[in-house]
C-alpha cells in the first residue's frame, strides 16, 4: 500500500539492507523482489528495537492474518530467506506477501500483488514480536 507510513527497527533495516546488498545480480525474479523490498524500505520509519510498538511487524515476528477476499485466517512467521519453510508457515521477507507484511500493525489490511494476483489480508494479531519480548539478537 504505497504512501503509507511502515515502522521498522534500526537492526531490522541493517540486515535487510545488507541483504538486498548481498543478493544483487541474482535472477530478473530476485532483482524484482529486491527491489520491492527496497520500496518499503525506503518510506519506513526506522526506530530502536526497544521503542517499536508491540503490535508491528517485525522480522521473526508471529502474525495471525485474515484473507478479506476468502475469510481464511493464516498465521505465518515472517523470516529471511534461509529459515523460510512454507510447511512450517516461515514466509520469506523476499516472498511478495512477507515483503507485504513488514511494518504493518495490527488492524492494518495489506493489499499486495502476488503470482495469482491482488491479495488483501487483515492484520488481526502480533502472536510474537521479538522486541515486544526482548529478543533484541534475532
Amino acid at each position: 500500500m504505497a504512501g503509507r507510513t511502515i515502522h521498522i527497527t534500526n537492526a531490522d533495516m541493517q540486515k535487510l539492507t545488507n541483504l538486498i546488498e548481498g543478493l544483487q545480480g541474482g535472477s530478473a525474479q530476485t532483482k524484482q523482489y529486491l527491489e520491492d523490498l527496497e520500496k518499503e524500505l525506503n518510506r519506513a520509519k526506522v526506530t530502536s528495537p526497544k521503542k517499536i510498538p508491540k503490535d508491528v511487524i517485525t522480522m521473526n515476528s508471529e502474525v495471525r492474518l485474515q484473507d478479506l477476499d476468502s475469510s481464511e485466517v493464516l498465521t505465518y512467521t515472517l523470516v529471511f530467506p534461509a529459515q523460510a519453510n512454507i510447511e512450517k508457515n516461515k514466509i520469506s521477507i523476499l516472498a511478495p506477501i512477507g515483503t507485504a507484511l513488514l511494518g504493518y500493525r495490527v488492524g492494518d489490511i495489506v493489499e499486495w500483488s502476488v503470482p495469482s494476483g491482488r491479495r488483501r489480508l487483515k492484520v488481526q494479531e502480533v502472536l510474537y514480536q521479538p522486541e515486544a519480548a526482548g529478543d533484541y539478537d534475532l
